[in-house]
């Protein structure tokens, strides 16, 4: 964009600069990023351009690409080549993310600059959104540039990056601006100039430039948008070139590269042979195209490519991408041009579009392996092959959460005829994917059905991975007799190995009281294996949750949370860490649970996974309740419960009964606590659910303890007895012991307690030290004074090492009554924020800063940044300190 021009654009944007400039401001020592979004033509190229100049004269070195408007969707495509980042090197695109990141973070200062954001592939888009939300503490900025829209609203809405919106000049702004422009013109010309350009600066100089060439018949009416009637103008401008520059023009307009080499050398095939420079310099003359010095070609505006393509025919569309064809160098920009250019069925072209499609998935690109597959089967013959890739279409675009595709693409694939086995893997897309509505249990057998149906179609494994999935869905639909039965019997007639960990996570999930003795026993020899799927890995801890095995559920995920992040599988990482989250909640451990719970919720948001981001929410919220922060618990849970009503997801309300159970039990409110946690226990009650009464009874009877609702609890405790005796359920046995201790008699109390802290489960600290509060403090009671005080510091001691605050206190408080003087223990890690612990606690163990950065989805520099600030706060300055405070 020629400075001049540039100059006129900034009119009035004194504000907008200043944004730029403090952001700038802020390197080498902090970055960023920032979203410049306006209408088209208002000036944000103009902006980028200026912040560009800004940058370079400040010794800042600046990286720009743009995206290019086009019909298909190249990975990465939008990655600038002088990062030299190649997509090979990465399987997904938070791979290429951290890659890009370490790169530009190891070198000076750099403003990345990338304008017509909005036209990035997909993967580009992830790349650089995941990278900008991680630049905080790197000496790099980045700036994107997008015009509004809703595509851009939805890709907007979850990125959590700074926006600064370009509106329309001031009144005075735009009339100094189109006055400056065309001084000459009359009153009332101006004044509709000034109207219909409604403060867009481009618009303002376009419009003037027709008014001032052609006067009033020149300007369209009116009512019409102000694209089309820019569009017009540019057209009108183009019309006005050679024919030669005219095609040449119209391959420019559809290659989704700038490279002046691959404009000339299409030349030929659009009837322009022997193709020069001077061919394209008209349009350069005419302000229509910019050539820089590397020979990049762009676009003076983006409205005038698009009035270039526009302004074409089909015939002309289809010879510019045969054109296009004939000189790209990369074969799957190659395979797209050409199928732009085809009209006819073609397999072997369509087998190419299904190989592209694979690639694209295999790194991490769904949504260009949707669209391919959708390319190929249009050009496929009608009938079973078809289909079957419309049917991958739809894979992927479930992978994408494109529920709105998903659902057109099964509709035209079922009206193609069909092979079997894709009849069965459409249906199930549709049953599991096709509505975003919560059915609860009333569609679960259909899926049974379909899975089933798959095992007959010959594909078991497909059976089983359906079975899994629609498993999860069953943890929180509280199914009838019926239709657990029918989940069983299904997974048990695909004949598989007794060990294998799908099969192990199906029934642990679906039935952990019949199958729960079966399931323990299996979980615990696949405990024992390595080289376990961390996808596998993460079904079995959630089965081992389900069935109250927290502590196996925590070996499990902890695996598969290490593996998935070094695989960098983010979307199952988020699923797993809100796993992990809740299983440490459950056994206490607020430290992991506050960092997984945190760093779910953020990759869960990122991946578009919003029912899991409320639970890695809740899970917060139940964490915050441990620490004795009621604000946070109440908020998290008050979020949770309107969107849980809204969509009917009625089972996953007694994680917020559990929640506010234990927050009021932390705060004293023990009537309130019982009343919340009671819900979880009666099956009239919408939030009831049969398997999260394992983990709630303990808390359950301190409640009913507290406020005397001890015949209340009696109830309960005599219905969970035969549960427990079937299921084997290792969380029911040790609330089972916890309740018998606290209900006994004063004569038979004692005993109770003793067996039950001989038998509890080692690895579950909380539960042990709530019985030796509960232990000392009946021991008080009795006149025991100096028997209570080693029960009730080992409790207070060990609610302090997991950050459970208001137990702690709560310990302390018995110990100062049983007449030991006793102060609050003050624990300089409760400083941190969830993201600092996580680092600290890696740095503690031996992680240089890049391991760390590695496993965190950081940048060495912004891990050293974090050291700098959690040294201070703990009172050390070394990593063999930090140690000291982490290793045991």
């Amino acid at each position: 964009m020629e400075g001049s021009v540039v100059a006129e654009l900034l009119s009035g944007r004194d504000t907008e600069l200043a944004q730029l400039h403090d952001l700038l401001a802020g390197l080498p020592d902090r970055g960023g990023a920032l979203v410049v979004r306006g209408g088209a033509g208002v000036g944000k190229s103009a902006l980028l351009t200026a912040a560009a100049a800004r940058a370079t004269a400040t010794g800042v070195q600046v990286l720009r690409t743009s995206g290019v408007q086009s019909e298909f969707d190249v990975p990465y495509s939008g990655l600038p080549a002088s990062l030299g980042l190649l997509a090979e090197e990465a399987t997904t695109p938070y791979q290429v993310a951290l890659a890009m990141v370490g790169k530009l973070a190891a070198g000076p200062p750099i403003l990345l600059v990338i304008d017509d954001a909005q036209w990035l592939d997909r993967s580009s888009w992830d790349v650089l959104i995941f990278a900008g939300r991680r630049l905080d503490a790197d000496a790099v900025v980045m700036l994107l540039g997008v015009r509004d829209g809703e595509e851009v609203d939805a890709r907007l809405a979850r990125t959590g990056l700074r926006e600064l919106a370009v509106g329309p000049l001031a009144e005075a702004d735009a009339a100094g601006l189109l006055d400056a422009r065309a001084p000459a013109l009359v009153a009332d010309l101006r004044a509709r100039v000034l109207a219909e350009a409604a403060g867009n600066p481009l618009g303002l100089l376009e419009l003037a430039g027709v008014a001032a060439r052609l006067g009033e018949q020149g300007l369209l009416p009116g009512w019409l948008p102000l694209s089309t009637r820019l569009e017009r103008a540019f057209g009108d401008l183009v019309a006005g070139l050679p024919a030669r520059t005219r095609s040449l023009l119209l391959v420019a307009a559809f290659n989704d590269s700038d490279g002046l080499d691959e404009m000339l050398g299409a030349g030929p095939a659009v009837e322009v042979a022997d193709a020069a420079v001077d061919d394209v310099q008209p349009a350069i003359s005419a302000g229509v195209l910019e050539v820089d010095d590397a020979r990049r070609v762009r676009f003076r505006h983006p409205l005038l490519r698009s009035a270039v393509r526009q302004s074409s025919s089909l015939s002309q569309r289809a010879r510019a991408h045969a054109a296009l064809a004939g000189v790209v160098g990369d074969p799957d920009r190659r395979v797209w041009h050409r199928a732009a250019a085809t009209f006819d069925r073609d397999e072997d072209l369509a087998g190419q579009l299904v190989e592209l499609a694979r690639r694209a998935l295999r790194r991490g690109a769904a949504a260009t392996a949707m669209a391919a597959w959708e390319r190929a089967a249009q050009l496929t013959e009608p009938g079973p092959d078809r289909a079957a890739r419309l049917v991958s279409a739809a894979w992927a675009a479930s992978e994408t959460h494109d529920q709105p595709t998903l659902v057109r693409l099964l509709a035209t694939a079922e009206e193609q005829e069909m092979r079997a086995t894709d009849r069965t893997q459409a249906a199930w897309l549709r049953e599991v994917y096709g509505s975003l509505s919560w059915s609860g249990s009333s569609r679960l057998l259909a899926s049974v059905e379909i899975a089933e149906q798959a095992a007959r179609d010959g594909d078991p494994e497909l059976a089983l991975d359906m079975l899994v999935q629609v498993s999860f869905r069953s943890a929180w639909s509280n199914p009838d007799d019926t239709i657990r039965q029918a989940f069983v019997a299904a997974a048990e007639r695909l004949d598989r190995p007794p060990l294998e960990p799908r099969l192990v996570a199906v029934l642990a999930i679906v039935e952990p009281i019949e199958r729960g003795e079966l399931v323990l026993a299996r979980l615990a020899e696949l405990s024992t294996r390595i080289g376990l799927d961390p996808g596998h890995l993460h079904e079995l801890g959630t089965g081992a949750g389900t069935v109250g095995a927290l502590d196996l559920a925590a070996l499990f995920l902890a695996g598969s949370v290490e593996a998935l992040r070094d695989q960098g599988r983010l979307v199952l990482l988020a699923q797993a860490l809100v796993t992990q989250a809740w299983n440490a909640a459950w056994m206490g451990d607020t430290v992991l649970g506050l960092t997984a719970a945190t760093e779910a919720g953020v990759l869960a948001t990122e991946t578009g996974q919003p029912l899991w981001a409320l639970v890695a929410g809740l899970a917060q919220a139940h964490v915050a309740a441990l620490r004795g922060d009621p604000a946070t618990t109440k908020t998290l849970t008050e979020q949770g419960e309107r969107v849980l009503m809204s969509v009917g997801a009625h089972p996953q309300l007694s994680l917020v009964m559990q929640v506010r159970g234990v927050a009021a039990l932390g705060t004293g409110r023990y009537e309130e606590a019982f009343d919340h946690l009671s819900r979880i226990f009666d099956p009239a009650d919408i939030a009831y659910h049969p398997y999260v009464r394992f983990v709630s009874l303990a808390p359950l009877v301190d409640a009913a303890v507290h406020c005397g609702r001890h015949d209340a609890v009696r109830v309960v405790v005599e219905e969970m007895k035969p549960i427990a005796a079937r299921s084997g359920s290792p969380a029911l046995r040790v609330g089972l012991a916890y309740a018998a201790a606290m209900l006994a008699a004063d004569d038979e109390a004692e005993e109770l307690f003793r067996s039950a802290l001989s038998g509890d489960p080692p690895g579950w600290p909380f539960e042990r030290a709530r019985l030796q509060l509960g232990f000392g403090a009946w021991l008080r009671r009795q006149r025991r004074k100096a028997d209570s005080r080693a029960h009730l510091r080992a409790a207070m001691a060990a609610f302090d090492a997991v950050g459970a605050g208001p137990w702690a206190e709560f310990a302390r408080r018995e110990l100062r009554a049983s007449g030991e003087t006793v102060r609050r223990a003050d624990d300089a890690r409760d400083r941190l924020t969830p993201q600092e612990v996580q680092i600290a606690q890696l740095a503690a163990q031996g992680l240089s800063n890049r391991e760390i950065g590695g496993r965190l989805f950081l940048s060495p520099r912004t891990v050293s940044t974090h050291l700098y600030r959690i040294y201070p706060k703990l009172g050390v300055s070394s990593r063999a300190e930090l140690a000291s405070l982490y290793v045991n």
